[in-house]
């Protein structure tokens, strides 16, 4: 079952950082983001996801959230989240305040599809685990800083994302 979510969205110059982290695992032939064709893929990082979305969830994000746009967080490491297969993705340290915002609009949201927040942005899916020191290899260890400016929502049910706050 598709999931209804809240996404924070970076400005061009961190979607662009992103998207070259996009290709250079597809530059290594391994799995990348870029591979998802839906016209609504764009690099960000998840506030909460879930079957549906409670509408004081996106009150909450707009005024909690909203009021703090554009803030800056910075993207250091990498994750390897799975099993079999993994998903890759940056860690992106948050400032405090936003964390507590960030928890204030996931609590509204009683069935969110992960009851902890690990607060990231994905590069890969169904990496095969065998292939997980080639793409840390493939995407070094530079930090970036990002930009978010904008609070987005995805409806799968409608295939439409709406911006929610920033711009």
């Amino acid at each position: 079952m598709p999931l209804h979510a809240l996404e924070l969205v970076p400005d061009e110059a961190g979607q662009e950082a992103v998207r070259h982290d996009w290709e250079k695992l597809r530059e290594a032939g391994l799995p990348s983001q870029l591979d998802h064709r839906g016209p609504t893929n764009a690099p960000h990082l998840t506030v909460v996801s879930a079957a549906e979305l409670p509408d004081a969830a996106i009150d909450v994000a707009s005024a909690r959230l909203g009021s703090l746009l554009p803030f800056r967080a910075r993207s250091a490491g990498l994750l390897l989240l799975g099993g079999e297969r993994l998903t890759v993705a940056r860690a992106v340290d948050i400032d405090d305040d936003v964390v507590r915002r960030v928890l204030a609009v996931r609590v509204q949201v009683p069935d969110r599809a992960h009851l902890g927040w690990l607060p990231h942005v994905t590069l890969a899916r169904r990496l095969p685990r065998e292939d997980a020191q080639r793409a840390v290899d493939a995407l070094g260890h530079e930090d970036v800083v990002l930009t978010f400016t904008r609070l987005r929502r995805w409806d799968p049910d409608t295939g439409r994302v709406t911006t929610v706050a920033g711009w």
